[in-house]
């Protein structure tokens, strides 16, 4: 089912309940963010998971990252978390800014192949954000199927997805365009995986030892 989120009132209301509901049940659901629009799951529930992976027609190879309500969020789901990043994350979320840390060795999920590591991030969009505080970190990948453009509107997602997700909360096209920079602290050395809004001259301005390693 489809719900108009793009704008405050009853319709809102009702499609970020109808979506927490679905996440609990889980189903899966499609929620706009600052980037794309997402397909998002209850990232611990590991047949959630799956079925988000069969949906977009992705192996366990790829996992999907974690999407978050507040900053404070990674702290549960990270360790070893550096100070210099968490200045970081206080400045650039919510935001086009995805890290990747190591996982909390208490966590019981199933993301896929992770070796250990967590990929989170705290989306800049109003009804994102507003599905995430009900239901806690919610596992999130691109609205598409695999080798297919990501999806800008809710109508491209539902095209692509059909019945294989259960809600879908419309907010308007997607500002799309850059992507998040993805920046991995597991290593000694910081590393960007992914270029993105968020340059490396912004983040030398936290840890100066910060490597861009695309393409090596």
């Amino acid at each position: 089912m489809r719900y108009d989120c793009t704008t405050p009132g009853d319709d809102f209301h009702a499609g970020i309940a109808a979506a927490v509901e679905a996440l609990a049940a889980d189903r899966l659901v499609v929620v706009p963010t600052d980037t794309v629009y997402g397909i998002a799951a209850n990232s611990f529930s590991p047949s959630a998971v799956a079925r988000l992976l069969a949906a977009k027609g992705r192996g366990r190879d790829m996992p999907p990252p974690v999407l978050v309500g507040a900053p404070t969020t990674i702290e549960a789901l990270a360790t070893d978390i550096p100070s210099w990043l968490r200045h970081l994350i206080g400045r650039h979320w919510p935001g086009p800014l995805t890290v990747v840390c190591r996982q909390q060795p208490s966590l019981t999920w199933d993301l896929g192949d992770t070796h250990d590591t967590v990929a989170v991030r705290m989306p800049d969009d109003p009804v994102a954000l507003a599905v995430l505080r009900d239901s806690g970190p919610l596992a999130v990948s691109s609205a598409n199927t695999t080798g297919a453009p990501a999806a800008t509107t809710v109508e491209q997602a539902e095209e692509m997805l059909g019945d294989s997700v259960a809600v879908y909360l419309d907010g308007g096209p997607s500002r799309g365009g850059t992507p998040s920079t993805i920046l991995d602290v597991t290593a000694h050395t910081p590393r960007i995986l992914r270029a993105g809004a968020i340059d490396l001259e912004t983040l030398h301005e936290f840890n100066n030892t910060i490597e861009d390693v695309r393409g090596a």
